[in-house]
């Protein structure tokens, strides 16, 4: 089956007064269509600046490497399609484009059309001065400029609707801070999937929610996913919310993926020492005593030479020190880039 977002070495690289820095590093990932992805790690392990990669929004003086194809992978001299060129959604796979080699004028296409991304504080990503149906409506024209606007305003009313968003009428002609933060989040969903995307980044966006109102923003997200066959990256720190909507997960550590496989593998049997640590480190129903990982991220301008949990890392040995481990296969589709793999 074609991915419908295939990663190969992917790499950004950050200039800093201490020199450049690579805060994702090497990083090779799919998703299909229909398929959820969980993108678990700690703070500073580089998740979000992988996301903003994808979504062309890195800061300025970034510079990219490696391939993130979004569609069929371009074989031969010939350059990809341009996103105009998009098939409808549910169509199949069309001819891709490497998202490391678009442009600006290009991404203006992709970004919303065809990739599409929930922030974590949608407080801080919706503008306080626009009525929700406004912000939805703007998302809508920019990606079809001959819709009227009559339908336009049909077509934000029912995004909001598909969110599963109450009296989405009424809604619509309210501001951002006349709706709680579930609803808030349910908005920025609506906005995301307004313009039709095949591919939605999801960047740890129950957060700041309850734990009711978070399993409601999960339960949509996998309705929506499977609904409109979308690929889901789900970003989050929570082993417990991976659980309930990823098929696989990938675990990143100090820029890379140190760990990935289907979600209950994953989970029941950890091969890396990181994941191990996250899982013993994370709350349980159980009554016992939490057992955090000791220490901290390295700094990315001070990584070591060999495995980067190396220094924190109960089970090392003098071959974790020589070199960066390769990923290496514990199961048919399940690896670990860790030596105690055999």
């Amino acid at each position: 089956m074609t991915p419908l977002l295939d990663a190969c070495g992917l790499t950004v690289e950050l200039p800093t007064a201490a020199g450049w820095v690579r805060p994702v590093n090497e990083v090779s990932l799919s998703i299909a269509a229909g398929e959820s992805l969980g993108l678990v790690g700690e703070s500073g392990s580089g998740k979000t600046m992988l996301a903003l990669a994808l979504m062309g929004l890195l800061p300025a003086g970034a510079r990219v490497g490696g391939e993130a194809w979004l569609g069929q992978k371009a074989t031969g001299a010939g350059e990809p399609k341009r996103a105009s060129e998009k098939s409808a959604l549910g169509s199949g796979v069309p001819a891709g484009k490497d998202l490391c080699a678009l442009k600006e004028r290009e991404w203006r296409a992709v970004r919303g059309g065809e990739i599409a991304m929930v922030f974590q504080e949608p407080m801080t990503s919706l503008n306080p001065v626009m009525r929700i149906g406004a912000q939805i409506e703007e998302a809508i024209r920019a990606h079809e400029s001959g819709l009227t606007e009559k339908d336009v305003k049909k077509r934000a009313v029912e995004a909001l609707e598909r969110a599963a968003v109450t009296e989405p009428g009424i809604r619509a002609q309210q501001f951002p801070h006349q709706l709680s933060g579930g609803l808030r989040q349910r908005a920025m969903i609506a906005m995301a999937l307004a313009a039709g995307p095949r591919l939605l980044v999801a960047d740890e966006p129950t957060t700041a929610l309850d734990v009711t109102v978070q399993k409601q923003i999960l339960d949509l997200l996998d309705r929506l996913r499977r609904e409109l066959r979308l690929g889901l990256l789900f970003i989050t720190h929570d082993l417990g919310v991976v659980a309930q909507v990823a098929d696989r997960v990938a675990v990143m550590y100090a820029g890379r993926i140190i760990e990935e496989g289907p979600t209950l593998e994953v989970l029941a049997a950890p091969r890396h020492p990181y994941t191990q640590g996250l899982l013993k480190a994370s709350p349980t129903l159980e009554r016992g005593k939490l057992s955090p990982i000791p220490g901290s991220v390295p700094q990315l301008t001070a990584l070591p030479p060999g495995c980067a949990f190396e220094p924190r890392c109960s089970l090392r040995r003098a071959d974790c020190v020589t070199a960066v481990p390769e990923l290496r296969r514990a199961e048919a589709s399940h690896t670990a880039r860790c030596v105690l793999v055999q």
